[in-house]
């Protein structure tokens, strides 16, 4: 069962004030709640419509509801409960160490007033739910943080269930974060400064005089931004949208946080300093519903597939390669997601051949695109786009984990 009723199952959008605004919020609550429900009784179920749902002005509204949807987007058999190892784990796993550390630091990511001993039972659980699903997938390498994203699922849907859709998720979004060394995390970091001069060249290029890197992005992009988020409902919300998205949705959702900052940054010491202290300090009053539409906008105007040679080309550079992953279209049709692909290219990318920015570029069809894909300013027809793009990156050289 679902432990997290200390906080309740409140909407995550906010409060809202006025009997007018009030009875206005409460019409379009309940009427999508009803879709949800109908999403879900229908045979089979409507998994492009839960996507929508998931990814429209609000998500999916309640724990409760998680708890239904989240399982029908990650494909996941939820009569179907992963085995118990039969194995002493603690004893055998060579993470264990590094594991407890980490979930002995998790004490923020529990409900305030959570009484000690309840949670202490949780980090017990998050600790097993680790250490099976690697004993179970020992092509999966622990990495810092990503006991982050399993708290979130431990305390929205209970350990079982939990352990089903997170073993689910390191195979498939996570796939990339849990290699043996940090080369793909750091290229798919690359793709947030070619996200950033498609939209605004000046900060890109404030940016790079500043010499400041990604590094600022990697927490929030390795546990899906609830490292460094404090309010669980925020989270539980990104968590919607990125279930219901493409696996590089985190990265886009990382490039609309800095352009909405853009001012602050440009009024900072162009210096890797400055800057670094700036954008890694991440607000906690972001416009969420605002930035989650911007992201999915971006997504569309500017797919991975576009960016790939810009990321490509990113400095210090050692080879190319592409991945693909096509899962959520299969996965709307009732069969199982595919696996990560791998593939290699050959050479490098020459600097001369990155795309020009976005003034020089035509925009003519891109907006073709957005309006033959029928992009509402809800992102309620967008899942469609996300659904079917594919994913390219190309893995580069190692960094050193968020502290």
């Amino acid at each position: 069962m679902a432990v997290r009723s200390a906080q309740g199952d409140g909407p995550t959008s906010g409060r809202w004030d006025g009997g007018a605004e009030k009875t206005d919020f409460n019409a379009k609550r309940k009427k999508k709640v009803a879709e949800i429900y109908q999403a879900l009784n229908s045979e089979p179920t409507d998994v492009a419509a839960l996507r929508r749902m998931a990814i429209s002005e609000g998500g999916l509204l309640t724990d409760e509801i998680r708890r239904k949807v989240w399982p029908r987007l990650l494909n996941v058999n939820t009569s179907d409960p992963p085995p118990v190892s039969g194995k002493n784990l603690r004893e055998m796993s060579k993470d264990y160490q590094q594991v407890l550390l980490d979930v002995r630091r998790s004490l923020r990511r529990f409900p305030p007033g959570m009484p000690e001993e309840q949670r202490e039972g949780l980090q017990e659980e998050l600790i097993d739910i680790i250490l099976l699903i690697l004993e179970r997938n020992p092509q999966l390498h622990y990495y810092q943080g990503y006991h982050d994203i399993v708290v979130t699922f431990l305390l929205v849907l209970g350990e079982k269930l939990a352990t089903s859709l997170v073993e689910k998720l390191s195979t498939h979004h996570l796939r990339d974060f849990m290699d043996p060394t940090m080369d793909n995390t750091k290229h798919i970091l690359n793709y947030l400064m070619p996200i950033i001069d498609q939209v605004n060249p000046e900060l890109h290029d404030f940016m790079q005089s500043a010499e400041v890197g990604t590094i600022f992005a990697l927490s929030w992009l390795i546990t899906w931004f609830g490292h460094v988020l404090s309010d669980f409902r925020h989270v539980v919300r990104l968590y919607d949208f990125f279930l219901a998205c493409h696996p590089l949705m985190p990265i886009y959702f990382a490039a609309v946080i800095v352009l909405y900052r853009e001012q602050e940054v440009l009024d900072c010491d162009c210096d890797m300093a400055s800057v670094h202290h700036l954008l890694s300090q991440i607000p906690q009053d972001l416009p969420y519903e605002t930035l989650i539409s911007r992201a999915g906008d971006l997504f569309v105007q500017f797919p991975p597939s576009e960016l790939a040679r810009e990321a490509a080309a990113q400095p210090q550079a050692e080879k190319t390669a592409a991945s693909t992953f096509k899962d959520f279209e299969l996965a709307s049709a009732q069969q199982r997601p595919d696996m990560v692909l791998r593939q290699r290219f050959r050479g490098l990318l020459r600097p001369d051949e990155r795309a020009k920015d976005v003034l020089t570029k035509p925009r003519t069809n891109r907006f073709v695109k957005l309006a033959v894909m029928g992009l509402t300013v809800a992102l309620g027809a967008a899942a469609l786009a996300v659904v079917k793009s594919a994913l390219e990156w190309a893995p580069k050289f190692q960094l050193q984990l968020f502290p």
